[in-house]
């Protein structure tokens, strides 16, 4: 038999990459009809390491991409939303939630592949409910899914022919190791387990591959799958690298684990396959799915030694910033709306100190271009973003106690300045995104006055942080210091404006970086208005 090689890599290839598509367009498209909650999911169904687990199952059934689910808590480690520990037991939930595609290529709905894609599509176009787009999204990404599946699968077909194949599965069988080797690298080149399990259940059901070769290479896909985790965690904070770590080490020792006890392994899944009947394709998702249940309710007592293992292995201090709220206590504003008022200053204060060090990371980026400081920078943004949310709730239910007439213009004054550090917030997350624009935009990464633009950045930093002192100890006189601040803050806008003019005009600076010049001067000029807002409401406060 004549075996058409181009044919055959044509069809494995657009297969594949019609596969990757419909899962990810799917999850998606699952991700949207949630309401795009997923973090909230995370944050708030996190308290303990049980919960993490089925938070970690439900998000990634959501999203169809453990990598992702992984990616996310990471994020939310180093805001500081939930702990290692916590961390971890969203990680195992993961690994189970991935198994769920698995079960999905099990059903074999590849002959109504097209039908549904078409049915997705009509729902996608021709319907303006963004519910209903929703849906068609993800019944596009489904039909998607399963057409890729059908054409990978006659990609294949012809390897079962090939003797080298043959040769290669039967090595596998004899010695399993060569089984994860082969899964784990493939599945690091493809960033997707899913895939690589879709293409080994495809394998399998064309009995191109036997069962005792199969497992091994189930359990290398899930060693495989946690590349994405550590290429996103390379040059990451510290909890970023300890999170991908957890993720490598969870499934390595699950592997080692199964790899033990494979003989005994292989028979249950055979014992399975017999009694429940189950097609080739269901044989590897049910297998998949008992390594994934059964690797983490072995390792899940373990959590807290898995923690000290990844704190052992990458040690130092993270820079964590606490996204959550410390001071703002319901039952104050029942039993003591004075203290509750004070509690919710000292939150506003917080955040205010938030603002400053975001303003500083903000100024170390502009200067030294390192993206570090723009990611602090902008998890700050998100920090303060949150505390204004839990402020200003904090403050409306405040708002039906009993209050004196003091504490009413307090608590107005209060509401406006948690507005205002919002706002210096988003200021600086603007001056960010255009030094990123500026950095991707232009070939010379460097401002003409620059020295300028650092001098304005000092200038706005110190009036921000007397603002907020003054907020603190309500000292008028720092409060009257900011507007003096402010003044010279807006005649440092006009010169500077001017002086760029002139160096655009004489060709000392591009169109593209004098745009960006005069948006970062503008931000730091409104930056220094709302500073002079929190001084002037600590002016009219007794």
């Amino acid at each position: 038999m004549t075996i058409d090689y181009q044919e055959m890599l044509f069809l494995f290839l657009g297969g594949l990459g019609i596969f990757l598509f419909g899962i990810k367009y799917m999850g998606d498209g699952l991700q949207k009809a949630a309401g795009d909650k997923l973090r909230d999911i995370l944050d708030k169904y996190t308290t303990n390491p049980f919960m993490g687990v089925l938070a970690g199952i439900i998000v990634t059934v959501l999203i169809q991409s453990s990598s992702g689910t992984t990616v996310l808590t990471v994020g939310l480690v180093s805001a500081g939303f939930m702990n290692l520990r916590q961390a971890i037991g969203v990680i195992m939930g993961a690994n189970i939630g991935t198994t769920v595609t698995a079960f999905i290529i099990g059903i074999k709905l590849s002959d109504y592949s097209l039908p549904i894609i078409a049915a997705g599509a009509v729902l996608l176009f021709f319907f303006k409910s963004k519910k209903v787009q929703n849906v068609g999204q993800v019944m596009f990404g489904f039909g998607a899914l399963f057409y890729g599946l059908d054409l990978m699968g006659k990609g294949m077909k012809p390897l079962a022919g090939l003797e080298s194949f043959q040769d290669l599965t039967l090595s596998m069988s004899d010695n399993p190791i060569l089984g994860v080797v082969v899964g784990t690298v493939f599945t690091m080149v493809v960033q997707s387990s899913s895939a690589t399990i879709g293409i080994l259940q495809q394998l399998f059901g064309q009995g191109s591959i036997s069962l005792e070769a199969a497992l091994p290479v189930l359990f290398g896909d899930n060693i495989g799958t946690t590349i994405t985790a550590v290429l996103a965690a390379i040059g990451a904070s510290v909890a970023a690298r300890r999170a991908a770590a957890t993720h490598v080490i969870f499934n390595l020792v699950g592997s080692i684990i199964f790899l033990l006890i494979l003989p005994l392994f292989t028979s249950v899944i055979e014992m399975m396959r017999g009694a429940l009947g189950l097609n080739p394709e269901m044989t590897i998702a049910f297998a998949h799915g008992i390594f994934n249940v059964t690797n983490t309710l072995i390792q899940f007592w373990f959590i807290g030694l898995l923690a000290k293992i990844v704190t052992k292995l990458i040690p130092g201090e993270d820079s964590v910033i606490e996204y959550k709220a410390k001071h703002l206590d319901p039952i104050f504003i029942e039993q003591s709306p004075s203290i509750a008022l004070g509690q919710a200053k000292e939150e506003i204060v917080r955040m205010g100190e938030f603002a400053n060090v975001g303003l500083e990371e903000t100024k170390k980026f502009l200067l030294s271009k390192q993206s570090k400081h723009a990611e602090t920078a902008l998890q700050l943004e998100g920090a303060i973003n949150n505390l204004d949310r839990k402020i200003t709730d904090y403050l409306v239910m405040l708002s039906s106690a009993s209050l004196s007439a003091h504490e009413s213009a307090e608590h107005s004054m209060l509401i406006d300045t948690v507005r205002d550090i919002e706002r210096i917030g988003d200021h600086f997350e603007n001056i960010v995104e255009h030094v990123e624009y500026q950095l991707a935009a232009s070939k010379n990464s460097e401002f003409a006055g620059i020295e300028d633009l650092e001098e304005m950045f000092t200038l706005t930093i110190t009036t921000v942080q007397k603002a907020i002192l003054a907020l603190e100890k309500k000292d008028h006189k720092l409060a009257e210091e900011v507007i003096q601040h402010e003044i010279l803050i807006d005649k440092m806008e006009r010169t500077l404006r001017k002086k760029h003019i002139k160096r655009l005009n004489d060709g000392e600076s591009t169109p593209a970086n004098s745009i960006v010049y005069v948006d970062i001067v503008s931000n730091l000029e409104r930056i220094g208005d709302h500073a002079m807002n929190i001084a002037e409401a600590v002016l009219v406060t007794k």
